[in-house]
Formats: structure tokens, sequence, C-alpha cells
């Protein structure tokens, strides 16, 4: 039986296939899909992205059921599962692409993620250099992509 109530969330925090493993752990959410986002190219394949110059980030769509995980539990699981201080990077991985990003579904996740942003700020007494927009199309990624940690033997981190 699907739950009327399930929701989405959309996060970019450097390297999709990371994010996305993190985010499978989660008990309450339901599914993952690794993809691009947050830029204007239509269609866009890992080629376009990979360079920058498309305004896509790797970025994870979670579709969550608030019965059983919160929006407010997805966001602090976020802030732990990449450095949100970092400007267009994260680890090795550098350019736009990789940057660290809430996409909105709603106004009351936007409330929630600038609040959340604002006590991350605090907690770590650093500048977040995290983005909170309105989501966008988000195009899912090729197939090879998609639940890559879990397909290739518990590789947790992404190649430069």
């Amino acid at each position: 039986m699907t739950n009327l109530n399930q929701q989405k969330a959309t996060f970019a925090g450097g390297c999709f296939w990371h994010i996305q493993h993190l985010f499978n752990q989660l008990p309450g959410v339901i599914s993952t899909m690794a993809g691009y986002t947050g830029g204007t190219l239509v269609n866009p394949k890992y080629e376009d992205t990979h360079d920058g110059t498309s305004g896509h980030a790797e970025a994870v769509e979670v579709v969550f059921d608030p019965e059983h995980i919160s929006y407010s539990d997805l966001l602090n699981a976020f802030w732990k599962m990449h450095d949100p201080t970092q400007v267009n990077r994260q680890g090795p991985d550098v350019g736009s692409q990789y940057r660290s990003a809430i996409f909105y579904h709603s106004p009351e996740q936007k409330t929630e993620a600038e609040t959340s942003r604002v006590e991350i700020a605090a907690q770590l007494n650093k500048s977040i250099a995290t983005e909170i927009v309105p989501a966008k199309i988000f195009y899912p990624a090729e197939g090879f992509h998609q639940n890559y940690v879990e397909k290739h033997g518990g590789i947790d981190v992404c190649p430069t």
C-alpha cells in the first residue's frame, strides 16, 4: 500500500554517490535517486555537468515517509554527510557541480532549512556555504550512477 503522505527532499553535498548511500541507510527513507538539478541545461548527462558549466549540482532526491522520519531529521543527517563550510567543493571534488545546496519543495521546507543552517553555523562557529534555493526540475543521473555504492562493494567515496 502506498503512503499518500510521502514527501520529497533534495540535497546536494558533493559527489552524489556518497550522499545517496548515506540517505539510503535512514529508516523512513523510501527511495533515493542520484541526479542533476539547479542548472539551466535541459536533460543534462554526466558529461554535461562534470565540468561545472551547466549550472547543475550533483544531487539526491529523497522520497521519505514523514510518519517515520521528519524533514528536520533529514536536514540533521545532511549536515553530517558533508562539509557545509566548503564553497564549490567536497574533499577532492572541486567545482560548482559539487556545491552544498538544499533544494526546498515547500515554504515549510525552506523555513526549516534556513533555521537548521543558522543552528549548524552556531554549532560549528563557522560560515555555512550551503545554498537554500527552490527545487527545480530534477534530472535523474544515468543508471550507472544509481545506488553506486551498493552496487560496487561498499565504495563510499567518489573519485576525482
